[in-house]
């Protein structure tokens, strides 16, 4: 599974990179490729990267930030944040509208938690 996932970051990646394109040298392994260097989002119709600022909330509550109307999640993420905080989630809405971001600490009730999306005209 973590294989897919780094495959589909490099192809969101890919996605957000104007000029750029996968190479392959016959072995099945890839490469990315990029020409010049372009500016986020550039060629990306509506880019827009939303944040949802670091906020404590309880441990295992979700954090969900949602883009502009009309707007899809392309990608996102999110961090925890404490002594001992552990991310356990980060993943799109339902409707792709957003992301979602959730997690704990170890030693105490509540975690900081903030979260980003990546959101575009789609």
């Amino acid at each position: 599974m973590r294989g897919r996932l780094v495959i589909a970051a490099g192809a969101l990646a890919m996605a957000l990179t104007p000029g750029a394109a996968w190479a392959a040298d016959g072995s099945g392994d890839q490469e990315s490729v990029s020409q010049g260097d372009p500016r986020p989002g550039e060629g990306v119709p509506g880019y827009e990267l939303v944040t949802l600022p670091n906020e404590n909330v309880p441990n295992f509550q979700r954090r969900t930030v949602y883009c502009p109307h009309g707007k899809k999640a392309l990608g996102g993420g999110a961090e925890a944040r404490g002594d001992t905080a552990i991310l356990l989630g980060s993943f799109p809405t339902d409707d792709g509208t957003g992301w979602i971001g959730l997690g704990r600490q170890t030693a105490t009730d509540n975690v900081g938690i903030s979260v980003f999306a990546i959101c575009a005209d789609v």
